[in-house]
């Protein structure tokens, strides 16, 4: 009886070790996908989800549109249609290909120190080094070296209004400034 409660405890405390990871950041891991998986894997470990392929089918060089990607995206969504992610390959068309980055569109993703899309940029700081900021015509983007990620603030949400890529600095943005983006890149 005693070998039962013990085998059962085990299996209990791995089923909850596992379930808790599926939805845990990290350097080099997003829930169940690691850096190590390639494209291939994909269809594997979310299988219970749906997926999107956006593969690039176009390599023409006469195609000039500038909003047209060349990277493939898979787009990862529960079976009630809630995003959850977006998986980007190194090299598109290409199976084997490791993984580029991994974008965070669900907020039931969060680190262990509790960041998740939901976060704002108090959380941010409080948990993690700001380790350079770089602004683009619409976003003010963080890098956070501990977890090999970019965080992307809209500028609205910072109050900055000028289209132009004017510096920002970590003390001119508001405590209360919501993330935008959240990129866990895997290279």
């Amino acid at each position: 009886m005693r070998k039962f409660i013990l085998i059962l405890f085990l299996s209990v405390s791995i089923i909850s070790c596992t379930k808790n990871n599926t939805f845990i950041i990290e350097k080099g891991k997003v829930g169940n996908f690691t850096a190590q998986n390639k494209a291939e894997d994909i269809k594997t470990i979310f299988a219970k989800d749906s997926i999107v392929e956006n593969v690039n089918t176009n390599k023409s060089i006469t195609n000039n549109s500038f909003l047209n990607s060349d990277e493939d995206e898979y787009l990862i969504y529960e079976k009630d249609g809630k995003h959850l992610l977006t998986i980007v390959p190194q090299v598109s068309n290409d199976s084997v290909s490791k993984i580029k980055y991994v974008e965070i569109n669900s907020p039931k993703y969060k680190t262990k120190k509790g960041l998740s899309l939901n976060s704002s940029f108090k959380d941010i700081k409080a948990n993690y080094q700001i380790n350079k900021i770089e602004t683009t015509l619409f976003n003010v983007t963080l890098f956070i070296d501990e977890l090999n990620a970019t965080i992307a603030l809209d500028k609205k949400e910072i109050g900055v209004t000028s289209f132009r890529e004017k510096e920002v600095s970590e003390n001119q943005i508001p405590d209360h400034a919501k993330i935008k983006f959240f990129t866990i890149w895997f290279n």
